[in-house]
C-alpha cells in the first residue's frame, strides 16, 4: 500500500477520509480545550497551526468519526455540537488597507448569509460582535472562534508604517470583539508565526493564555523523536534504502538536518514536520522548508539594525523578549526566534535569560546561504556557483585564487556603511566562513581588534589573521609570534600562514601575504 503523506495539507477532515497518514496531537488538543477558554499560539510557518485548528473544529463540531482511532475517542464521553467561526488570513496577499477589509468582508459575509445580515453595514468589528451573539443566541450554544495566521497582514506590512499602523487600528478592534463577547463564547484561538504585543493588537486582549514557551504544549506542533520512530519507521527504512544508508545512519541525519526546535526552556527536540514529510514523499534530503519562504524582511531588518551575525551562533534573549516584537528595529531577535530561524539552546533560571542558536543543518545551511548575496557582491549573482568555486579553491590550495574571490566579496561596498565598515567586513567574513565550514573544518574566532581564521581540508591547512587599518606584515607577523599555528607542527597536511588587512580607504582587502609551511 502507498504511504499518503500529507504535505501542504491542512484540513483535518479531508486528512482523515483521504486516508493520508497522521500523527495523533489530540491527547494535547483535548487537554488544551478543556483547561482554558482564550489561547494564543506562536510557531514558525508551515508547523501545523492550520492543521490545529482544523482539527480542535472537526472535534467542536461533533465529527466523532473522523477520531476513530485517534487518543480523544478514548477521552471525550459527551461529543457536544458547537457553532464554530473559522478565519483564516494566510491566503492573502496584503498590499493594501482595502485587501484587508476585503478578506474579512468575505467571512462576515459568509457567515451573515447563515446567521443574517442586519448590520452588514457596520463596521467589521460591530458585525464580528453582532454575529457571535446571533449565532449563540440561535443555536443555543457558546459560539468556538479560531482565527488562523493573524499576524499575516501585519508581516506582510513590515517596512511601511503607515499601512501596519492601518492593519494594527483594524484588527486590535476586530479581535477586541473576542473579550467583550465573553459570555457567548465557549472557546477562542489565534495563531500565528509572531506576537505583536503592547500597544498593538494584544493590548486589549489580556484574556488569551499565551501558550508559545508553554512546556506543556510545547510538542503540539512538530514532531517528537518518539513520534518519528513511532509513526515513520517504515519511511526511515525506505529513505535509507534509496540514500543507501542504514536505518541508524538515516535516523543520524535527519536529526541533523530537520530537528533541533524547542518551544520552551524544558521542550523535548522537535522536528520540523513539512521537511520531515517532503523528505519522505520525496525519499531524498533536501531544504524544503527553507525553500518554501525567502526572508527577505529579516535581512533587511538585521541589516538596518547593524546586527552582528556573528551572535547567530549563539544569541542571548532575556524571557520576557521573545513574546514579543514591537521593537523588532531595535531588537530583530525575537522575530527571529519566532519566525523559526534561530530557536532554545538552553535557559538560565536564576536570570531568566535564553541562550538561541540555530536549530538544524537546514535553517543553518539555507540562512546562511540566502545572507550572502544580500551582504558580499558576487560577480556572477549565483551564490551556488561563487561558493562551489571557492570551495574548489580552498580544496586545491589555491591561496591566491581563492583570496582574489574573498576580495572580490567587499567589491562595490555600499557608501552608506562609511561608518560601519567594520562590522560590514565581520558580517561578510562570518558568512563566507560559516558557509565554507559546510564543505570544511573551520574555526572562526573574533575578538577586539583581530579576527583569525583556521581552514582545514584534506591536504591544506589555512591560519589566517585578519587587520582593520593594519598591515598586512603585521598580520602575519601576529600569526607567526602568537605561534597560532603551533598545533599543526606535525601535521603532515601543507600549511599556509595568510596576513589579511582591511583598508577603509577602498573598502575592502588592500593587501594579503601568503607564508608556506
Amino acid at each position: 500500500m502507498i504511504r499518503k503523506y500529507p504535505v501542504g495539507i491542512q484540513n483535518f477532515e479531508d486528512l482523515r477520509k483521504e486516508g493520508y497518514c497522521y500523527v495523533d496531537k489530540t491527547e494535547l488538543m483535548y487537554q488544551l480545550v478543556q483547561s482554558g477558554k482564550y489561547y494564543f499560539l506562536s510557531r514558525p510557518r508551515r508547523f501545523g497551526k492550520s492543521l490545529l485548528l482544523s482539527t480542535i473544529q472537526a472535534y467542536f463540531e461533533g465529527k466523532k468519526e473522523l477520531f476513530h482511532g485517534l487518543a480523544v475517542e478514548q477521552l471525550e464521553q459527551e461529543w457536544n455540537t458547537y457553532p464554530v467561526l473559522h478565519l483564516d488570513l494566510n491566503a492573502q496577499k496584503y498590499d493594501s488597507a482595502e485587501a484587508l477589509r476585503a478578506i474579512l468582508n468575505q467571512y462576515l459575509e459568509s457567515w451573515e448569509t447563515i446567521y443574517g445580515d442586519e448590520k452588514k453595514d457596520r463596521a467589521p468589528e460591530e458585525r464580528f460582535a453582532y454575529l457571535i451573539e446571533k449565532v449563540s443566541r440561535t443555536s443555543g450554544q457558546q459560539v468556538v472562534v479560531l482565527i488562523d495566521e493573524y499576524d499575516k497582514p501585519m508581516l506582510q506590512a513590515i517596512g511601511n508604517e503607515p499601512l501596519q499602523t492601518e492593519y494594527r487600528n483594524t484588527l486590535k478592534a476586530f479581535y477586541g470583539v473576542l473579550k467583550s463577547c465573553d459570555k457567548y463564547l465557549r472557546f477562542a484561538m489565534l495563531t500565528g508565526v509572531t506576537k505583536f504585543s503592547k500597544v498593538s493588537v494584544f493590548s486589549d486582549l489580556n484574556n488569551l493564555m499565551n501558550i508559545s514557551l508553554s512546556s506543556r504544549f510545547a510538542s503540539i506542533c512538530g514532531i517528537t523523536e518518539q513520534e518519528l520512530h513511532h509513526y515513520f519507521k517504515e519511511d526511515i527504512r525506505l529513505l535509507g534504502e534509496s540514500q543507501g544508508t542504514s536505518p541508524e545512519e538515516t535516523s543520524r541525519e535527519l536529526k541533523q538536518w530537520y530537528d533541533g526546535y524547542h518551544f520552551s526552556d524544558k521542550s523535548e527536540d522537535i522536528y520540523n514536520p513539512f521537511s520531515l514529510l517532503n523528505t519522505f514523499a520525496q525519499r531524498q534530503f533536501g531544504s524544503f522548508w527553507f525553500e518554501t519562504g525567502t526572508p527577505t524582511f529579516l535581512v533587511e531588518l538585521l541589516k538596518h539594525c547593524r546586527y552582528d551575525l556573528n551572535r547567530l551562533t549563539q544569541e542571548m534573549a532575556m524571557a520576557d523578549s521573545l513574546n514579543g516584537m514591537d521593537s523588532m528595529e531595535e531588537n530583530p531577535v525575537p522575530i527571529l526566534y519566532q519566525s523559526g530561524y534561530l530557536t532554545i539552546k538552553d535557559f538560565d533560571r536564576e536570570f531568566r535569560y535564553y541562550t538561541l542558536g540555530f536549530p538544524n543543518k537546514e535553517v543553518e545551511e539555507g540562512f546562511t546561504k540566502f545572507l550572502l548575496p544580500h551582504y558580499a557582491h558576487l560577480s556572477s549573482g549565483n551564490t551556488a556557483f561563487e561558493l562551489s568555486r571557492f570551495v574548489q579553491e580552498v580544496r586545491g590550495g589555491l591561496t591566491d585564487a581563492f583570496m582574489k574571490r574573498l576580495q572580490s566579496f567587499f567589491a562595490d561596498c555600499p557608501y552608506e556603511l562609511a561608518r560601519d565598515l567594520e562590522r560590514h567586513y565581520q558580517n561578510v567574513l562570518f558568512i563566507v566562513f560559516k558557509l565554507l565550514g559546510f564543505y570544511t573544518q573551520a574555526e572562526y574566532h573574533t575578538s577586539e581588534g583581530r579576527i583569525d581564521l583556521v581552514l582545514q581540508t584534506t591536504d591544506y591547512i589555512y591560519v589566517m589573521e585578519f587587520k582593520l587599518e593594519g598591515t598586512a606584515e603585521e598580520a602575519l607577523r601576529q600569526i607567526n609570534e602568537k605561534h597560532y599555528a603551533l598545533p599543526f607542527a606535525s601535521d603532515s597536511r601543507k600549511l599556509f600562514k595568510i596576513g589579511v588587512n582591511f583598508s577603509n580607504a577602498i573598502r575592502g582587502i588592500e593587501k594579503w601575504l601568503i607564508e608556506e609551511k
